[in-house]
């Protein structure tokens, strides 16, 4: 074979890789427009348009008039359990999930039947709650056949309105047929187009609820961290690191240096995408949000307790430290609380609750650990102030046999009388107020018997007549 032949063959094949892409795309469209254009209704609708949407196995059919603005659709969405719910919306306004008007679909689980019906989406907790919707709609109605869920309806939009904000999603349906939240990735942040009424294109829009996403992400992975992980870190080193002599005061900072990274990260990355959220989505009271606000009051309650710290030898030094570890131990409970509670409105996924869960463990081992090595210079205190409550009881104990009763003049003026009889021991502390003939009399009788017993040497002298 010549080179000049060599170099046509090289050539052709050039082109040939070149035009498979292009004949691949045009193929797959092709099938696809075969997958909308050759679908027919059961119920004999014929639309003039169809589009298939670019995620989330949908498709669109629909009759516009411009003239007076009723836009008859049918929405379809395949390769579904019948345990789903489905949505199909016109956003009029904006771009994105606010302000979207929505038609609602899914089976009941106990008849069976479909049930359709609209919703006016007016925030992101939204559970799609029937409502009327900004424009007028009829005949709305819904199937499910083969794993296909459609809705049907009959919109009428503004005179002369050409280009429409629409998106679509599915859900689960939870017991009590409620509708549970949609996946909050992937291609379910990509189910939004503006869509062209009169050719009937399809045009991507950026997902707005891609970027509230992220910022979501990141207000909780800054919370979990500062709230759930650095502030525990920080008790641990407080309480078990103060034992030990010679990590004072490497404890104390430790312990401030995690506790105070924990509250201002917390207050800029935490605090700061939460009003970024509440200017865009709107503020909603729900227990979430109450605790995350009690938790940043705690906080700088804590800052200024330990201003007013007192000297260790200060009288007042244990209620401070009552009050200190008392509401520490409050905000590490109600973090670790809420830092799940917030898992479970953002919905990551399964992988980040088993991460957070395991840190918290390995902390949570590390606890039982330490406590159960020191709990002898913790807790073993408690038990020997106990023992030598009973041994210094005023009213009634054991004395040693022998010892002879013996008068201690005290401080104040007044006398302490020992008076000893085998075991048996009395305290009388009296001042010089008191009637002597009483302590005489007492002397007297609690004499002991015994003649080896040697008699007190230094007897009070005997009242005057």
């Amino acid at each position: 074979m010549s080179l000049i032949s060599r170099a046509a063959l090289v050539v052709l094949c050039c082109m040939f890789m070149l035009l498979i892409p292009s004949l691949t795309t045009a193929a797959t469209d092709q099938g696809l427009h075969a997958r909308c254009e050759s679908h027919s209704f059961r119920n004999g609708k014929i639309f003039s348009s169809c589009t298939d949407l670019p995620v989330l196995d949908s498709f669109l059919h629909f009759s516009y008039v411009r003239e007076t603005g009723a836009l008859d659709v049918a929405y379809r969405h395949a390769n579904l359990e019948s345990s789903s719910w489905i949505a199909w919306a016109i956003n009029p306004t904006k771009k994105g999930m606010l302000g979207a008007q929505a038609l609602v679909a899914y089976r009941n689980s106990t008849s069976g039947f479909m049930r359709a019906y609209t919703s006016s989406i007016s925030d992101y907790s939204t559970m799609l709650q029937e409502s009327p919707l900004s424009f007028r709609v009829t005949h709305v109605s819904s199937e499910y056949i083969d794993g296909e869920m459609t809705i049907y309806a009959t919109l009428f939009l503004p005179l002369n309105t050409t280009v429409v904000n629409h998106l679509w999603q599915d859900g689960p349906l939870k017991e009590g047929d409620r509708l549970g939240m949609h996946a909050m990735s992937g291609d379910h942040l990509r189910a939004m187009a503006s869509l062209d009424l009169l050719s009937g294109q399809v045009t991507a829009t950026k997902s707005v609820e891609g970027n509230m996403l992220l910022v979501k992400q990141i207000h909780g992975i800054v919370n979990t961290v500062s709230w759930g992980i650095l502030m525990p870190i920080g008790v641990l080193a407080a309480r078990y690191m103060k034992t030990y002599e010679v990590l004072d005061p490497t404890w104390f900072y430790i312990h401030v240096v995690c506790q105070s990274t924990g509250y201002f990260a917390g207050l800029i990355g935490g605090l700061g995408t939460a009003i970024y959220m509440a200017k865009h989505t709107g503020m909603r009271t729900t227990m979430h949000t109450v605790i995350g606000l009690l938790l940043f009051v705690l906080g700088f309650l804590q800052i200024l307790a330990l201003q007013a710290r007192p000297d260790k030898d200060h009288r007042y030094r244990k209620y401070w430290n009552w009050y200190h570890h008392t509401v520490g131990y409050i905000v590490i409970v109600l973090s670790v609380y809420n830092i799940y509670k917030g898992l479970s409105i953002l919905q990551p996924g399964s992988g980040w609750k088993i991460a957070y869960t395991t840190i918290l463990c390995a902390i949570a081992a590390l606890a039982i650990v330490m406590e159960i090595l020191q709990f002898e210079k913790r807790w073993g205190s408690l038990f020997r102030k106990k023992t030598k409550d009973l041994e210094a009881d005023p009213t009634t104990s054991v004395g040693v046999i022998g010892e002879k009763d013996k008068a201690v003049e005290k401080a104040s003026g007044g006398y302490e009388i020992q008076i000893e009889n085998y075991k048996i021991t009395k305290n009388i502390i009296y001042s010089p107020q008191v009637d002597l003939f009483l302590i005489h009399i007492l002397l007297r009788r609690f004499e002991p018997s015994n003649p080896l017993y040697p008699p007190p040497q230094n007897r009070l002298p005997a009242p005057p007549p």
